[in-house]
């Protein structure tokens, strides 16, 4: 099953800070905390879940491998040496991490959410495929695309309006509080208000273009850098390039996902490529040398020894994908023997007369272990 994008475990745009990273990962990881949730498989999970994502996402030089590579540039071998590998991550060690960084300061659910969301709200993140081919994986190449997003509004520069005042419902708190009675006591539910979208103002006068929105709609051309040795599932942000925020709030981002197109010739294994090349009979017989075809349009000379079996794999270093960390992968080339459709009538009284020689006989197949218990037993 695909693991899902760490940033919406935790419900963060792909721009989020620091403190955002965090205040998300104590609520759900207090929510869903065992204690408060005996038996529940399910909460569990969401909260080995959000430990994980908290892991990488709270270290700078692993949430920028993420941000590059995607679970390829944090986990088990794909994320190499320096890699971060969660195969072994059981409910102990979420909850070592989460007691190593909340364990002695979550007191209730008003310490939990912390301050109230006061400001513009952040823009939501983006997500385009970009289909390329080989070709374009092996060399890198610069792609334009056409995205739609919100952008700020030109007639009030994003600010929605004019004549700023204090939300009536909430009284510019930017939030709305309700106390709960439960089994484990009296807690303070916060939400944001609805009102003002948690910013704690209204205007008096809104801006007739985007209707206090701070944004409108905009297609635009965008030019996207792709680094030589992606695969389909990486994934390139680039920031601030989603819909802005409502009223200035920051924007999100535009997080381009790649889409391999399938290859009429070559098959890609990791940094590896693999291409079958057709021969004759003859050929592999009595060996010779043969040409096989590169990704870059060349061939490189293979020598094929005598008696040489159909479906052989020949190896040639340094020929396959480049990778994204460097190096590059190997080409191997799989030689199929090649029967033609029509044979001329001379050509066909030699192949008759080597069939009748025995020389194009097969050996025959030894025999099962089956086949010799049953002799045994007919004796």
């Amino acid at each position: 099953m695909a693991r899902r994008d760490y940033y919406e475990v935790l419900g963060v745009a792909r721009g989020a800070e620091e403190a955002e990273i965090k205040k998300a990962y104590r609520k759900i990881a207090f929510e869903n905390h065992p204690d408060r949730n005996p038996g529940d498989g399910a909460a569990e999970q969401r909260f080995k879940d959000a430990t994980e994502a908290y892991e990488v996402l709270r270290d700078p030089d692993k949430r920028a491998r993420y941000d590059q590579f995607g679970h390829a540039g944090v986990g088990g071998a794909a994320g190499g040496a320096r890699g971060f590998d969660f195969s072994g991550f059981d409910l102990a060690d979420a909850l070592r991490a989460f007691m190593r960084d909340f364990g002695g300061d979550v007191g209730g659910f008003e310490d939990l959410f912390g301050a109230s969301r006061r400001g513009p709200a952040h823009g939501d993140d983006l997500r385009v495929r970009l289909r390329l081919t080989l070709e374009e994986v092996a060399s890198g190449v610069e792609k334009k695309i056409r995205v739609k997003h919100l952008r700020a509004c030109g007639t009030c520069h994003g600010r929605g309006g004019s004549g700023e005042q204090p939300c009536a419902r909430c009284q510019g708190s930017g939030q709305l509080r309700r106390v709960q009675h439960s089994i484990f006591g009296q807690f303070v539910n916060v939400t944001t208000c609805p009102e003002c979208s948690g910013e704690g103002q209204t205007l008096r006068d809104p801006c007739v273009t985007c209707h206090g929105e701070g944004r409108v709609s905009e297609t635009e051309t965008i030019a996207v850098k792709v680094p030589a040795g992606v695969a389909t599932g990486n994934y390139i942000p680039l920031r601030g390039m989603g819909d802005a925020g409502p009223r200035g709030g920051p924007a999100g981002d535009l997080v381009v996902q790649i889409d391999e197109k399938p290859h009429d010739v070559f098959e890609r294994e990791g940094n590896d490529l693999h291409v079958d090349v057709p021969v004759s009979f003859a050929t592999l017989a009595i060996g010779a040398s043969i040409e096989a075809p590169t990704l870059e349009g060349g061939i490189v000379s293979l020598s094929v020894p005598a008696g040489t079996q159909s479906g052989h794999v020949m190896r040639v270093r340094g020929k396959g994908l480049p990778g994204l960390r460097g190096g590059k992968g190997d080409l191997f080339a799989r030689l199929m023997v090649w029967i033609p459709s029509k044979i001329a009538a001379a050509d066909r009284k030699h192949l008759e007369a080597l069939e009748a020689s025995g020389a194009l006989k097969p050996p025959r197949p030894a025999r099962s272990l089956f086949d010799r218990v049953k002799d045994a037993f007919a004796r």
